[in-house]
């Protein structure tokens, strides 16, 4: 097939995408239009837990679409009270919502704290969040993560959302007042650069609530679903948090999020919350078969032993080049570069032959990782080998 039999201006100018156009992808491997392969070490930003064309996926999609598919969020549907069981068995966490996109589940979150606010804390609606935070792509969201410049794109931003410096607790104290209600963050910083947030930070951050009276809020868009090593990535942190947000993982691929709470913070009343789409069965069998794999015995063993791989080998590399190092949790991680060569390692992994291979550079100076889940050792070794290579042709 040649890439000019595609109608590519009917679609909305909204990024710049190069001129090929994805057909088929097996695992950890995609093919474009013309039979080029590539190792795809983004999968979807950290969306496709089990790759590319899952064979469990496959299965929930058969089985569940020959049974039904959406009969509205006004009624019960198996799947979605089967999943709902699993996440919070597998949590802290006592009631689920569910949502088609990371973005709409921190919507969510930010909804249910600011009527819990209404409800305990006089009308206290204000949620402290990070700078270079990344929650989502409504207005709500973009006002409250800390992205540079988005505060002037669609203005005026949702007022309520002050900001504070990753792991300075100092920095979140001086920020509470009378109208605060909450303090949401990402366990780790995907879109800031990689950046986890410190043990010391996030236990200081629950005592600060507890003292306070304020909700504690994880996004775990990016680190939930075994991302980070363990099913969420809280659990590593020695904190029981009152609201949690999954995303990306949880479907697989699929459009499926979760917003879940304690009991405690769990106030909606009837009518303030909803989705014609929210908790379809569909999704949510598809969820459920994710979830499965991912609890499965020795999964997360696997996980934690390609981590180790991939973290080695990035400090391996960052030790031959004289680079500033890695850094990351699980299969979540990034490779500090020297200089802001970033986007021309992606462009030359992109386009080099016979196979490609795609990576991030959500700043110019460093590379993320995100494969899947399930990655082998032999294509994670295969991803090292390539990058050396790459390293070395653009820095010279």
């Amino acid at each position: 097939m040649e890439f000019s039999q595609f109608s590519v201006n009917t679609l909305m100018e909204i990024t710049s995408r190069p001129d090929l156009v994805f057909v088929r992808g097996q695992g950890s491997w995609l093919e474009d239009h013309a039979g080029k392969r590539y190792l795809d070490f983004i999968q979807g930003w950290a969306v496709n837990a089990l790759g590319h064309s899952a064979p469990e996926m496959q299965r929930a999609i058969i089985e569940q679409s020959s049974q039904l598919m959406n009969p509205s969020p006004a009624f019960y549907n198996v799947p979605s009270l089967q999943l709902a069981k699993r996440l919070t068995q597998a949590s802290i966490f006592d009631r689920v919502f569910f949502a088609n996109s990371g973005a709409e589940a921190n919507e969510g979150a930010i909804k249910l704290a600011r009527k819990w606010g209404r409800v305990h804390r006089n009308g206290a609606y204000k949620i402290i969040t990070m700078n270079h935070s990344f929650h989502g792509r409504t207005l709500a969201t973009m006002s409250a993560s800390g992205k540079a410049g988005w505060d002037t794109m669609f203005a005026p931003q949702v007022d309520g959302f002050p900001k504070a410096t990753l792991n300075d607790l100092e920095s979140v104290r001086a920020l509470i007042d009378a109208q605060t209600v909450a303090i949401m963050l990402e366990p780790v910083q995907g879109e800031g650069g990689v950046l986890p947030a410190t043990q010391e930070f996030m236990q200081g951050l629950r005592a600060l609530a507890d003292e306070h009276g304020l909700l504690l809020i994880v996004d775990e868009v990016q680190t939930g679903m075994g991302r980070t090593g363990t099913m969420f990535a809280y659990q590593q942190f020695g904190v029981e948090p009152d609201i949690m947000t999954l995303g990306k993982g949880i479907g697989g691929g699929v459009p499926l999020a979760a917003l879940m709470a304690r009991e405690s913070a769990s106030v909606f009343s009837h009518g303030e919350q909803g989705g014609t789409y929210n908790g379809n069965p569909l999704c949510t069998a598809v969820g459920v078969a994710v979830f499965d794999v991912l609890a499965g015995d020795g999964f997360m063993a696997s996980v934690n032993q390609r981590a180790q791989q991939l973290s080695e080998g990035l400090q391996m590399l960052a030790d031959k080049y004289g680079l500033p190092g890695e850094r990351g949790m699980g299969l979540l991680r990034a490779l500090c570069l020297d200089g802001d060569y970033g986007p021309a390692l992606v462009e030359a992994a992109r386009v080099q032959e016979p196979n490609g291979l795609l990576l991030n550079a959500p700043r110019p100076n460093l590379l993320r990782f995100m494969p899947a889940l399930n990655v082998s050792e032999a294509d994670t070794q295969t991803m090292l080998e390539q990058l050396d290579a790459l390293i070395q042709q653009v820095r010279d």
